[in-house]
């Protein structure tokens, strides 16, 4: 499975090392390769108080879209900024742990346990309550805006 699913949560220790689910683990190798390491980038959310972390080749897909701004417009300069100053490759160790940035861990206010909830093509790392909270507030604006996917079959 190469998408994030599901949401799952895991127990924050001390050194700000936390689990990666198994699930997400897989998905985040690349390919098949069960033994290769399982690396991801680490960011701050723009939008919210979590953490979002990104396989390497969609963080990279994601920053090969600034080469169509202009060198250095204000605009270039804002979005490597936001994108690339608070970034942070991370490698599991063998048991699945990674580390999460002290300056990560504050912006999300983690303590304790932790939620990972999957969004596809990346993950988010939430404290329990406040993932919680924002899968509702999804939800509810989901059904209010009556969205759906293009070329979506309606249930």
């Amino acid at each position: 499975m190469s998408q994030f699913l599901g949401t799952h949560q895991n127990r924050l220790d001390a050194k700000g090392r936390v689990s990666v689910p198994a699930p997400f683990r897989t998905a985040l190798r690349p390919g098949a390769d069960t033994e290769a390491p399982v690396t991801a980038i680490l960011r701050p959310s723009h939008k919210y108080a979590c953490i979002e972390c990104w396989p390497v080749a969609k963080f990279e897909a994601l920053a090969a879209s600034m080469s169509k701004l202009a060198q250095f417009s204000d605009a270039h300069e804002d979005m490597a900024a936001a994108l690339y100053a608070d970034a942070f490759p991370v490698e599991a160790d063998k048991e699945g742990r990674i580390v999460l940035p002290a300056e990560l861990v504050s912006h999300a206010n983690l303590s304790g346990q932790v939620s990972f909830m999957g969004m596809g093509d990346t993950f988010q790392i939430w404290e329990p309550e406040a993932g919680a909270a924002r899968r509702a507030e999804a939800r509810t604006g989901a059904r209010l805006r009556e969205l759906s996917l293009p070329g979506a079959v309606a249930a």
